[in-house]
């Protein structure tokens, strides 16, 4: 076999073994798809275009892909009960690019999470709101509930006037206040939005809010973190209007033309394994991260939010700061298998030191309830990252032994 062939393979095989079977995934934005989602995901569609919109697409050849498009469009519709679905964005910084584009222009405000405070970059100055020229404002934060500050909120709201008030963020412990503050920021006519990428499954699973229900009149997401899905993105609005029409048009042709429309057929079976299991997995990745955060707490590190349960999502937040900040926390787990990652916490300034090593750590439990670990596991993971970090064992076989008890993938489908 040609050597460069031999190498691609080795290094797939290399990956595939590692992540699948050797380490303990506790990054909060990533997940793993059913066997049969898997399957699904490679198909003819692939090599094939269908720019515009379902059953109106500018090439031939899309009948099929029209019917998977719309067969999926109704089961999102039906899981997150809302009139209007579109999945043709390919990640969900392309979802906000477009319900950003669509209701606002150059130069007006955006009200939403600071990164430090658990906003995502493509919210900021730093990212597609600032691409597209918009004013950023931040929640007022209560760093001691972990949430954004109503009371100081719904003032800064009346004061600005932001054209969009976005809720929902990269680190969400507990659901943010859509009910409470969506009547003042629609006062003065601003879209009330909610980037739901990290809870997306837990909304379907119907254990954690209700963005539509609430006051959100749009939802953006990507589908990958804790919704199982192949990687790519979605926006959905509560009401086919003016607004969905607008950003309709700014998905395709100002954002993308081909969608990687293979993915269809892979999200219409997360999208039916959420239907059928998504209150259950849901359910029990919330008591998982509240294991884990409490056996982490006894254990004797900085988890946040401890007068409030630490968690009510699949997120746990620590400060890492006295065993030498997120950085090195995670690297050094990483050399044990246990994968997580570096986050800032709040109160943190953002610069250059801080934006290398900033001093929180950030997990994630969704994937690992996928593999089918449960609450006594999240103890024993804690037991093995205080060894790591505290006592300065080196675990990385005790991960591998834990892990090989958790090689299949459950809440899913058979073909």
């Amino acid at each position: 076999m040609d050597a460069t062939i031999q190498k691609i393979k080795e290094i797939k095989e290399n990956q595939d073994n590692w992540r699948k079977t050797e380490c303990i995934n506790l990054i909060a934005s990533e997940n793993v798809t059913s066997p049969f989602a898997d399957q699904m995901y490679l198909n003819d569609a692939a090599h094939r275009y269908a720019e515009g919109k379902t059953w109106a697409r500018h090439y031939q050849g899309s009948r099929f892909i029209d019917e998977i498009d719309s067969l999926t469009q109704n089961l999102f519709n039906t899981l997150f009960q809302c009139k209007c679905t579109d999945l043709r964005p390919l990640s969900g910084t392309q979802s906000n690019m477009a319900a950003f584009a669509a209701t606002a222009n150059f130069g007006d405000r955006i009200m939403t999470s600071a990164i430090q405070n658990g906003g995502h970059v493509s919210h900021t100055k730093f990212g597609t709101a600032g691409l597209i020229g918009l004013k950023e404002t931040s929640f007022p934060f209560d760093a001691q509930e972990m949430n954004i500050d109503i009371d100081a909120t719904e003032k800064l709201i009346r004061e600005k006037q932001p054209k969009i008030v976005l809720f929902g963020g990269s680190v969400m412990l507990f659901p943010h206040p859509i009910k409470e503050l969506s009547e003042a920021a629609k006062e003065h006519g601003a879209h009330v939005m909610y980037d739901a990428a990290h809870v997306f499954g837990l909304i379907a699973g119907k254990t954690f809010q209700d963005p539509f229900r609430e006051g959100a009149d749009i939802l953006t997401s990507s589908t990958h973190k804790t919704f199982p899905g192949p990687q790519s993105g979605v926006v959905m609005s509560s009401k086919d209007n003016e607004t969905w029409q607008a950003i309709e048009n700014k998905i395709f042709p100002q954002i993308t033309c081909n969608f990687h429309q293979h993915k269809l057929f892979s999200l219409a079976v997360t999208a039916q394994e959420m239907i059928t299991f998504g209150q259950d997995y849901a359910t029990q990745t919330i008591k998982n991260a509240k294991a884990l955060a409490q056996a982490l707490f006894e254990r004797g590190f900085d988890v946040k939010a401890e007068n409030n349960g630490f968690t009510q999502s699949h997120q746990v937040l620590f400060d890492a700061t006295s065993h030498g900040g997120g950085k090195h926390v995670a690297e050094l787990l990483e050399s044990m298998n246990i994968i997580l990652n570096k986050n800032f916490i709040p109160g943190e300034k953002i610069n250059s030191k801080t934006m290398k090593s900033p001093a929180g750590i950030r997990i994630g439990t969704q994937e690992m309830t996928r593999w089918g670990m449960k609450e006594s596991e999240m103890t024993e993971i804690a037991e093995l990252i205080k060894k790591a970090v505290i006592e300065n064992k080196n675990v990385k076989e005790d991960v591998k032994e834990l892990r090989k008890n958790f090689l299949e993938v459950n809440y899913c489908l058979t073909g």
